[in-house]
């Protein structure tokens, strides 16, 4: 089912965010993790393409697993990253057979030790070139990210935001935000977005803290920040794994509860390929999955 058609429902939906390992024993214990989690009744799942889209096949066999295997709808992502548009369509064509009916359309990050993107050749430069490529071909769900922070690469929020309307101008059906850890940031991007004539569904991207030096790198990659209470909180117990966990957890409903009863349409959940604290997330919020 197309996630658009997902988002037109009353109650909530919840999403859960993977990335490709880089061993078949890792693919397994993935799986492991999403037959775990298949319990929560997730509204879709995604699959990353992996730092500078160096996974494109996997990321193909493991939504065609998620999807035909486990019966859980499911969404492939896909970059600018390296790739011809040849290349692109051959991906879009497998997606198709395999009957998957949603893609996020990124531009991706430089691959590895490249610090600047460049366009592949017979490739796109950006997302909404992507965008419109495949809203012109193709009949997929089309979703795409946003900043609520502003992009690593452009801090500039009215140019981001001016960038952002020319993605979902292209044919963007939803839209999914990096990781934040303060709601505020989450409202003031909302507020700008509707403001700026964006009106298609906005899903917030929530990360559980599990890990203390993990979350700093993360933040450091993306943009995002971190409250100076929760930070003094958690480093006061970083070599606490279990502390650490209880207090990532507890934020992460806090964060998960406001953002629901102000009526939004569900949470999108950065798993990290792991399901103890998304599972423990959404028990607590049973109350609200309506």
């Amino acid at each position: 089912m197309k996630i658009s058609v997902l988002l037109q429902q009353k109650k909530p939906i919840f999403s859960f965010e993977f990335f490709p390992p880089k061993t078949a024993q890792g693919v397994e214990r993935l799986f492991e993790t999403i037959r775990n989690l298949k319990s929560l009744l997730p509204s879709f799942v995604s699959v990353t393409y992996g730092a500078g889209g160096s996974t494109q096949k996997l990321t193909v066999d493991i939504v065609n697993r998620i999807k035909n295997e486990l019966q859980i709808e499911t969404m492939a992502h896909l970059t600018c990253v390296g790739t011809g548009r040849d290349e692109i369509d051959q991906t879009l064509y497998q997606l198709e057979h395999y009957g998957i009916d949603n893609v996020l359309v990124l531009r991706g990050d430089p691959p590895s030790g490249g610090a600047i993107f460049s366009r592949p050749e017979n490739g796109f430069s950006y997302a909404a070139e992507l965008v419109t490529h495949l809203y012109k071909n193709f009949q997929f769900s089309l979703g795409s990210a946003c900043y609520p922070e502003g992009h690593i690469e452009c801090r500039d929020l009215k140019s981001d935001m001016k960038h952002l309307k020319q993605k979902v101008d292209a044919g963007v059906d939803f839209l999914i935000t990096q990781l934040f850890f303060d709601n505020q940031y989450f409202f003031d991007f909302i507020e700008r977005a509707r403001r700026a004539g964006i009106a298609v569904p906005i899903i917030p991207g929530i990360m559980p803290i599990t890990n203390v030096n993990q979350v700093k790198r993360f933040t450091q990659m993306c943009g995002a920040s971190i409250p100076k209470t929760l930070l003094l909180e958690l480093e006061s117990v970083h070599e606490n794994d279990q502390a650490v966990f209880k207090i990532g957890v507890r934020h992460a409903v806090e964060q998960c509860r406001e953002i629901l009863k102000q009526g939004y349409r569900g949470v999108h959940f950065y798993t990290l390929n792991q399901s103890s604290a998304t599972r423990a997330i959404l028990e607590s919020l049973s109350d609200l999955r309506g």
